[in-house]
């Protein structure tokens, strides 16, 4: 399992995006209640570089793609 880094630069409680994916971001309770996590948990992988994907789409922030903090390839993120 890989933890996911904020690229350099990225700002304090900006919002890691994926493209394609549209909304407002789910609330605690909706998280908890709904058992978000344990939805797209299955889905969080590291890319051949080791940048975290969704569903093979790249986390990211206007600073750039978010990068498992040991860039360790196709591996889960957690």
């Amino acid at each position: 399992v890989e933890f996911v880094e904020p690229p350099l630069g990225a700002v304090v409680g900006e919002r890691v995006m994926v493209d394609g994916f549209v909304g407002e971001p789910a609330t605690e309770n909706q998280i908890v209640k709904k058992k978000v996590l344990n939805a797209i948990f299955p889905d969080l992988t590291t890319d051949g570089n080791g940048v975290a994907t969704y569903k093979g789409v790249a986390l990211s922030t206007s600073a750039g793609p978010c990068v498992a903090q040991n860039k360790l390839a196709n591996a889960p993120v957690g």
